[in-house]
């Protein structure tokens, strides 16, 4: 699913949509078997944590909890809707334009916003760790709530300004056609290549320097205010996984606009370059979001423990318990 496609490449999506590249039987299987147990996977873990997060009331008014859910739901969304995208785009050549679109749409949106998510969350950190005389009137939850508000906003704006743009290009009855479901060949106008070119540099710009400024300031103050090693070394851990998580999640904005060249110059192994794409933006930094916040987050890790404690032992057989007499 590209997010854009350069007009000088449209030759590339043609040949998309007319089918003439596609995997054997065998590797298509493998590819789609290996996405939907990843779904999977991290639909359970997802799941779980929205769990335990909706059953202790304490995590509803801690600002970083709020966020970090609001992160959770938009990345299980995400990741079912990109899974779903990918695993169809295998059993059906075409489907109509208009589901397609939604589809599209909300991908992107999700996309989108998880690194626009991780940046709100490190200037909570950053406000919490320089600023703790503060951070109880800076970061409450009325703000926290329209944060979210306005990420989610600045996330609609690119599938939206894509639809409206089509909308005015297309003739109606486009929406009522089938197409191959790629962005590229859904908003075919050129201009929104270029749109998306310069919402990406902006958003990109924005990501990049609130993860610069906010770690460096949080190693500044976390090397200053402590003389223990350990815990220093644990903050520089944190900030460099923080770090890891933001730049693979950026790598949205960037590795969709480097496809459609790739492509062009190896285009014996396209469908190789759209998977790989597939992984680096779509799979792997939903990789470390569990394990950044749920597994090294103490107080969030100890009620998750006890979550999944409780439901293994429900699921398990009452083998032990004495039969009743007939």
């Amino acid at each position: 699913m590209n997010l854009s496609v350069a007009p000088e490449y449209e030759n590339l999506s043609l040949s998309l949509q007319n089918g003439v590249q596609r995997d054997s039987f065998s590797a298509a299987l493998t590819k789609n078997i290996m996405a939907m147990l990843v779904w999977l996977a991290l639909s359970i873990i997802n799941g779980s944590m929205v769990s335990t997060f909706l059953k202790h009331r304490f995590f509803y008014e801690d600002p970083r909890y709020i966020m970090f859910i609001c992160m959770v739901v938009n990345d299980a969304v995400q990741l079912t809707l990109v899974t779903g995208l990918y695993v169809v785009s295998y059993a059906f050549s075409k489907i109509l334009a208009s589901a397609c679109c939604l589809l599209i749409m909300t991908a992107v949106l999700t996309t989108r916003a998880t690194p626009l998510i991780l940046a709100g969350m490190a200037i909570e950190r950053y406000v919490s760790i320089c600023f703790p005389l503060h951070y109880a009137h800076m970061c409450t939850i009325h703000r926290t709530l329209w944060l979210v508000g306005i990420i989610l906003v600045l996330s609609a704006v690119p599938p939206f300004t894509d639809l409206f743009i089509t909308l005015a290009k297309e003739p109606a009855s486009f929406f009522q056609t089938s197409i191959f479901c790629d962005h590229s060949l859904l908003f075919r106008d050129r201009s929104i290549y270029y749109k998306n070119c310069a919402f990406d540099s902006v958003y990109f710009s924005f990501v990049f320097l609130a993860l610069i400024y906010t770690y460096c300031k949080i190693m500044l103050a976390a090397r200053a205010a402590s003389t223990d090693l350990t815990s220093v070394k644990k903050a520089r851990n944190t900030v460099l996984l923080h770090g890891v998580q933001l730049l693979l999640c950026m790598l949205a904005f960037v590795v969709p606009s480097m496809q459609a060249p790739l492509i062009q110059l190896f285009p014996k192994y396209s469908l190789e370059i759209r998977y790989v794409n597939f992984l680096l933006v779509y799979i792997i930094p939903r990789f470390l979001s569990p394990m950044i916040y749920g597994f090294r987050d103490e107080k969030f890790r100890k009620y998750w423990n006890k979550y999944l404690i409780h439901r293994v032992r429900r699921v398990k057989p009452d083998e032990h318990l004495p039969h009743k007499p007939k």
